[in-house]
């Protein structure tokens, strides 16, 4: 069994931005490519109410925003992509950098005007960490911006990786004409279109043909600023990209359409294959014969009709076959799986195998946790899907006595999916929901009422952290607990959290007992 070929032609990328910067839009018109949509939703446009592929929740089509990791797949020349398309807004970003583990490379879409920003940077820290190759794609060319030389800097700056150019824009604004791109040592003309893609031309830098194609003036400077990139920049060399050393960045303009082949292109040339993941016992390779993966990933609800889970799962080696017999490590348990599916967000296809880099979905009665793995037999753990300790704090309460049962439910799938944490206070009972940021308690509250039919209201709660606590000294732990039973809860897992009001509270108890180890982030 051979599945060097099948490894060889995939591609897992995650493509992740700041909110606003044109990710989803970027991904659309990499789906118009894959010939998997025949016209591209313009994510803002309320007068043609059409929203974006990637953005299936009722609350995205409202928003306009990303809220959940979508998946989507497609072929392009040969090539079997798989797309994340991750959430920009901080108050999701657990959801990215968990994400961030499942793929092997990554798209950063930086908005030319605003440059570097806030988000961006933790993203790149992540990357950076797990040595993931990027690529950057400068975006709204079309529109003012930066200059382009700047830019480069900027991000050379804040993103503390080299970048190299491989495509240069020719002016910017209204004034643009196109971009040359330097990969494939031709000119790309821009025309305003969402539907259209750009006419190409081959063209010799240093004749006079490049003069006709974009004016006298535009020529002269374009010619300037390549001799300038090619006396600053090194050579392309892919390895020093697949080692993550070097960021190559093109330019265009997602919603014009602009730009996205070249990426695309270069992309699937260069781009690494499925690559060895690491376990707690050994690495993994793609080209083992038997099959591993790991769950990353839990979105209830896809089809608001049968109300089921779905468990995404990245397949890390071997060959994943419908109906075959694995092993979920953390229960024991040898699980089939009679209808495993891949995505286009939330259109799903039950299929019969996949390989190394593929997404994906399994459907999910309650037995699956971010984290867990499957596998023949064999004891593995992957690691590194963290769940950071939340920072806002709300009681959730009943809104409707006669719905407890679909809330009780909707708390725990949503829980389940790691879009937050749920507490219950050990003192009086009352649970408590913990998440990154502001937004995340409106979609919780929007999707219990739409998705499971159930009403809560929020009661505010002044928490500085919520910690878990372990130690191998017994009695100090139990004296811990007696002295802070007003700040003690459980988690899901049924592990001590306990709920800082304050940091100087929280440092007081740092000095006071010695031996109980304080812990920020939970590794599922």
């Amino acid at each position: 069994m051979n599945n060097d070929n099948e490894i060889a032609r995939r591609r897992t990328f995650a493509i992740v931005s700041h909110p606003d910067a044109g990710k989803t839009t970027l991904t659309e018109k990499l789906l118009l490519f894959g010939g998997q949509i025949q016209v591209a939703g313009a994510v803002k446009s309320n007068k043609i109410r059409k929203t974006a592929t990637s953005d299936w929740m009722e609350i995205e089509k409202q928003r306009g925003i990303s809220v959940t990791t979508s998946v989507m797949e497609f072929d392009y020349e040969g090539y079997k992509i798989n797309i994340l398309d991750t959430p920009g807004h901080q108050d999701f970003a657990e959801d990215t950098f968990r994400t961030l583990t499942a793929v092997d490379s990554v798209i950063i879409v930086i908005d030319s005007a605003k440059g570097v920003e806030a988000q961006t940077r933790k993203l790149m820290e992540v990357c950076r960490m797990r040595k993931t190759p990027v690529i950057i794609f400068a975006n709204k060319m079309d529109r003012e911006g930066k200059d382009p030389f700047e830019l480069l800097d900027e991000l050379e700056e804040e993103l503390h990786i080299h970048v190299l150019p491989l495509s240069w824009p020719i002016e910017q604004g209204p004034r643009f004409k196109g971009v040359y791109n330097r990969y494939e040592r031709r000119l790309d003309l821009y025309q305003p279109s969402k539907q259209v893609v750009t006419e190409k031309v081959e063209v010799d830098v240093s004749s006079h043909a490049l003069e006709e194609h974009i004016g006298e003036h535009q020529a002269e400077q374009l010619r300037a600023d390549l001799e300038l990139i090619e006396g600053v920049y090194p050579e392309f060399d892919v390895e020093n990209y697949l080692a993550a050393d070097i960021a190559p960045v093109f330019f265009g303009s997602a919603l014009n359409n602009f730009g996205v082949k070249e990426l695309l292109d270069c992309f699937v040339k260069i781009a690494p294959s499925p690559r060895p993941v690491q376990a707690v016992e050994r690495e993994v390779s793609p080209s083992e014969e038997k099959f591993t993966g790991f769950i990353f990933k839990i979105t209830a609800n896809i089809d608001p009709n049968h109300r089921s889970s779905v468990a995404f799962c990245k397949v890390c080696s071997g060959k994943f076959l419908r109906g075959a017999p694995y092993l979920h490590i953390r229960s024991g348990k040898v699980m089939r799986f009679s209808s495993p599916t891949q995505f286009m967000a939330q259109r799903k296809s039950t299929i019969d195998e996949a390989y190394p880099g593929d997404i994906i979905g399994l459907p999910d009665t309650g037995n699956f946790k971010i984290g867990d793995t499957l596998t023949e037999g064999e004891m593995l753990h992957f690691k590194g899907l963290p769940s950071f300790s939340p920072e806002m704090f709300k009681y959730i309460e009943n809104d409707d006595p006669m719905k407890t049962k679909q809330l009780a439910k909707g708390i725990d799938q949503l829980m389940g999916e790691g879009v937050a944490q749920l507490f219950v206070n050990q003192w009086n009972g009352r649970k408590l929901i913990g998440t990154v940021g502001q937004l995340q308690f409106e979609v919780i509250q929007y999707r219990l009422e739409n998705e499971y039919n159930a009403k809560c209201r929020w009661e505010p709660v002044i928490l500085y952290k919520a910690c878990w606590i372990e130690s191998d000294d017994e009695a100090e732990l139990e004296a811990f607990k007696k002295r802070k039973y007003q700040f003690m809860a459980k988690d899901k897992e049924g592990r001590d959290v306990f709920l800082a009001d304050s940091g100087y509270v929280l440092q007081m108890a740092q000095i006071d007992f010695k031996h109980i180890r304080f812990h920020f982030t939970s590794e599922f």
